[in-house]
């Protein structure tokens, strides 16, 4: 499971988080995938693109999973 470090940020938007996770070359690529319904965010389906993702959650694409830490 890939992890990614938010840092000082309380949150981070999921489309900006595919990107950032290199499972969407852009963000609006992410965007495409969320409107598609293929991310789970914490093991449910999201499909708000701009859905905010705090620490401790778990996103998943296609059996890929990153973990925000």
């Amino acid at each position: 499971m890939k992890e990614i470090f938010l840092g000082d940020k309380p949150h981070i938007d999921l489309c900006d988080l595919l990107k950032l996770a290199d499972i969407a070359p852009t963000g609006g690529v992410g965007k495409h995938l969320v409107a598609a319904g293929d991310v789970k965010v914490d093991g449910v389906v999201e499909l708000r693109k701009r859905a905010k993702i705090r620490t401790g959650q778990i996103i998943e694409y296609k059996g890929e999973k990153v973990k925000v830490v």
